[in-house]
């Protein structure tokens, strides 16, 4: 199985946009007649599900006209409008001021090179040009900013991780294949799964859902049963190349962070520990004489590194259990971050993905059989791209 990014990722030419750029210089004409006053219209939504449990209608019915669809569009500035290559995915509304979420890899091409248009198209009809504020490659998240005169806008509310469960429903409205505002509803099928990132670096915490997503979806909402955006859909698992009821979306914490970051700088960066590690589970601590069950066995140590220049050691005593091969047996163990030990659910790089460079930060360590504490200053993540 391979996972596939879920926004429209072949190159597709469009053969008429309908509207252009925000830098075109035709000007209207000049008037005598009265000037105009456009106004935003918000509609905040509040109330879905407080009674009747999970509605998909309502849920569709009341924020739908808060989901747009977002065309990219790429190549050279004057070549004809039919012959341009361009991506297709979705996204939603985050506030009355024209700010719109959706994926990196929806407004960016290979190397994260930034589309040179984007347009967005909203439930009522409207087109407007929208202006990229920022991309996370990292969190594969992307800020947009439209002009939001004279257009009816619908807010979507960002929802809360820790009140996720396995089995809760959930709803995803994108434009699939094009085909603009569609419902397609399901479950949580997992948490805190593992999945890519447009870097080398993973994205935690991911929600695995059975609901409908397929190319066109990634950017668009992932909805609890309250109507709260609990994740930002971004990728399948397929063999196919279409959607197989395997879905993941970013969760909505990491996506808090990122726009929150995008807003204040158009750039999000992330705490860098530099170090390579391999999951301790009860069986493997039993083997290895540790008297912890869960925590980080530090593999590798990047060179001039936060973690180097702390002094932490990775393992050079390799050994093989239980169908793993090359486990470091005699390195550090990380077991805690800033006094919060490490779960299965809230391991190393989830917690150290939440800070900033040049926070400093005490890890709790097992060495020799020995707990300490170490400080370490963390770097900024290298802006290397992956292959995604």
């Amino acid at each position: 199985m391979r996972a596939a990014l879920a926004g429209a990722l072949c190159a597709f030419a469009l053969a008429a946009v309908g509207c252009s750029g925000g830098d075109d210089e035709d000007e209207p004409a000049a008037s005598d007649a009265p000037e105009t006053v456009q106004t935003t219209r918000v509609e905040v939504v509040e109330g879905i599900g407080t009674k009747n449990g999970f509605d998909a209608r309502a849920i569709y019915d009341r924020l739908a006209p808060g989901v747009v669809t977002v065309i990219s569009l790429f190549g050279e500035a004057d070549g004809p409008l039919g012959a341009q290559q361009g991506g297709l995915g979705s996204g939603f509304v985050l506030d009355g001021d024209g700010y719109i979420a959706t994926n990196t890899h929806v407004v960016t091409a290979q190397g994260l090179s930034r589309a040179r248009q984007v347009y967005v198209d909203f439930a009522d009809g409207n087109r407007v040009s929208a202006r990229i504020v920022g991309i996370d490659p990292n969190a594969d998240v992307a800020l947009l900013k439209i002009d939001p005169e004279g257009l009816s806008l619908t807010p979507l509310e960002l929802g809360e991780l820790d009140q996720l469960r396995v089995g809760d429903p959930v709803a995803a409205i994108g434009s699939p294949f094009g085909e603009e505002q569609s419902l397609s509803v399901g479950v949580i099928s997992a948490l805190d799964r593992n999945i890519a990132s447009l870097t080398d670096f993973g994205i935690g915490d991911a929600i695995q859902t059975d609901a409908a997503i397929n190319r066109g979806n990634s950017g668009g909402p992932l909805l609890d049963g309250h109507g709260r955006v609990i994740g930002i859909n971004a990728q399948i698992k397929t063999e196919t190349g279409e959607g197989a009821g395997v879905g993941f979306a970013i969760p909505v914490d990491a996506v808090k962070r990122s726009l929150e970051l995008l807003r204040e700088d158009g750039e999000a960066d992330y705490g860098y520990l530099g170090v390579s590690t391999q999951e301790l589970y009860p069986q493997l601590a039993d083997k290895l004489g540790l008297d912890v069950e869960v925590g980080a066995l530090v593999s590798e140590v990047v060179d001039d590194s936060p973690a180097d220049d702390a002094g932490l050691t990775a393992g050079d005593r390799l050994i093989d259990f239980q169908g793993q091969t090359d486990i470091a047996a005699d390195g550090d163990v990380i077991v805690a971050v800033n006094g919060d030990d490490l779960t299965r659910t809230a391991d190393l790089a989830d917690l150290i993905s939440l800070l900033d460079p040049g926070d400093t930060v005490e890890l709790g360590i097992l060495r020799d059989g020995e707990r300490r504490t170490v400080e370490v200053e963390l770097g900024e993540r290298p802006r290397r791209v992956g292959g995604g």
